[in-house]
């Protein structure tokens, strides 16, 4: 298949930081497993640097190609939507020469010029949003960013692009039911939860050179200290957990957290949750040290109020640690409870305390569920698992195949790969 893959504001080139994270590597590592296995694989994003060159081929074979729309420097995905309209025109160009057998596209603003672009050829268009404007809503508990003027616009659009595409595939069965709350007729949702690098995070990681335990027990919770995601109710149940430390991976480099507003906002709770001595912000971690950190903790805590991705979980999970998270988005699809970790009701901390104690009492448990969280990542969450599970979609959204080819699969949700799976808290088909 000839594959275009559109992400305006999530490069695969990008390095993972602040303003590069989840959709960043979905993209990447998606590109990667596609081209291994055969298929012509193009991303198109978005120029935002003016010395960048207009093509880059990737070590897999995939290629990048940067799209001059809108002013070559760092934008905000929501401020991308003035620039849809060039970013489709380009694509429509690009595709008169070389038309793909399939559009997938990343976040609303790639969706919406994409659109555009495959209207005069009849490109199938999938879809996937990453994060809804509906979800952010709940997780900000209604409140809007003024920095944000895009979103009255980005939820029209999401809604529109969501009805009329051919596909939308989705990162967890909690985005998959918003998406039919918005109209989107079943039958064409798929949902297909994140993968990780099972490789790079593994549980044979040396731990050796982790930050010094200061306490018996660690527990480690990785992002950046931002709202939503729940750190001030791991902070406050820390104080009912008794001997035990929190590291907190994520933000700015290590000699800037003192000056960042949300891990000033971490120490002043800390200090009067009377627990400062016991929580640490380590600030941002490489890449490579990650998988030893998490191997060095006893229990990863999930907090956030809603999870899109799923990354830390799994992560986590790679590394044979088991996951404390909310029952919130992306986490249902990631953490069988009782199986792999626990699931907690979010914004909650007197119930977080109460399962971190009951975990760490119990070692026995807590490597057995170590070993089952490595088992179920390596059965339904690599990336290759995530590319079998795409490429099935894009075969979906392809036109029918002649009587010789055989039908295609039929049933009241045939796109929902995952849907029985995740309800079971048993993974993927």
């Amino acid at each position: 298949m000839r594959i275009a893959l559109v992400s305006a504001h999530a490069s695969p080139l990008d390095v993972l930081g602040r303003d590069a994270g989840g959709p960043n590597v979905y993209v990447a590592r998606l590109a990667e497993q596609l081209a291994a296995r055969g298929h012509d694989v193009t991303v198109h994003t978005r120029r935002d640097d003016p010395g960048l060159p207009d093509r880059v081929v990737l070590p897999g074979g995939a290629v990048v190609e940067h799209v001059p729309a809108g002013p070559p420097v760092r934008l905000p995905a929501d401020a991308l939507a003035a620039h849809t309209v060039a970013f489709g025109a380009h694509l429509a160009r690009a595709w008169a020469r070389e038309r793909p057998d399939v559009v997938h596209a990343h976040f609303w603003p790639s969706g919406t010029a994409a659109q555009v672009a495959v209207r005069p050829y009849g490109t199938p268009l999938v879809q996937t949003f990453h994060t809804l404007a509906a979800e952010e809503r709940r997780r900000a508990g209604g409140d809007h960013p003024a920095t944000d003027p895009g979103r009255p616009e980005r939820a029209a659009a999401e809604r529109r692009l969501a009805r009329t595409c051919r596909h939308v595939l989705a990162t967890s069965t909690d985005e998959a039911d918003a998406l039919v709350t918005l109209g989107v007729p079943a039958r064409r949702v798929s949902v297909v939860p994140c993968g990780v690098d099972a490789e790079h995070f593994h549980p044979a990681a040396d731990t050796g050179r982790t930050p010094e335990r200061r306490h018996r027990h660690r527990l480690l919770a990785c992002g950046p200290p931002t709202p939503g995601t729940g750190y001030d109710q791991a902070v406050r149940a820390l104080a009912e957990v008794p001997d035990a430390e929190l590291l907190v991976a994520g933000g700015p480099p290590a000699g800037a957290v003192a000056d960042d507003p949300g891990a000033r906002h971490l120490t002043a709770l800390a200090r009067r949750a009377g627990v400062a001595d016991r929580v640490r912000l380590l600030g941002a971690v490489a890449p490579d040290d990650m998988p030893a950190l998490l191997r060095s903790a006893d229990l990863v805590l999930c907090t956030a109020l809603h999870e899109p991705f799923g990354f830390v979980p799994l992560e986590a999970m790679a590394c044979a640690v088991p996951v404390l998270a909310t029952d919130a988005g992306a986490h249902r699809d990631c953490v069988a409870d009782g199986t792999t970790g626990r699931l907690v009701a979010p914004g909650d901390p007197g119930a977080l305390a109460d399962a971190v104690r009951a975990l760490l009492a119990e070692e026995r448990l807590r490597r057995q569920y170590g070993r089952n969280a490595r088992e179920r990542v390596l059965r339904h969450h690599t990336w290759a698992r995530v590319a079998d599970a795409v490429e099935r979609v894009y075969r979906l959204a392809l036109p029918e195949p002649s009587p010789a080819a055989g039908p295609p699969a039929s049933g009241d949700r045939p796109g929902r790969l995952a849907h029985a799976g995740a309800a079971e808290r048993d993974g993927p088909v």
